[in-house]
């Protein structure tokens, strides 16, 4: 979950992972640790039709969840990082 300076917007000042609640490190609006960030419209055919869902992953409980899968992740190493 992250909270920013101002509504729909602005400067990112806080960011909590959604599974464990654990504080992420942010830093003049940087969020300095990895994070998985999921935002999912559900659409037709779905029970949550009409809705987005939003949430935060650090990486330990991204971990955790990953590995319950029974199709594992598929995993491509970049060379190149912007």
């Amino acid at each position: 979950m992250r909270k920013f300076s101002e509504q729909g917007g602005g400067e990112l000042r806080e960011a909590y992972c959604n599974c464990c609640g654990r504080k992420l490190n942010v830093r003049n609006g940087i969020l300095e640790e990895g994070c998985v960030g999921i935002e999912t419209p559900f659409g037709y055919f779905s029970r949550r039709d009409g809705q987005v869902h939003r949430f935060d992953l650090c990486e330990d409980c991204y971990d955790k969840w990953t590995a319950a899968f029974r199709i594992p992740v598929e995993i491509e190493e970049k060379t190149e990082l912007l």
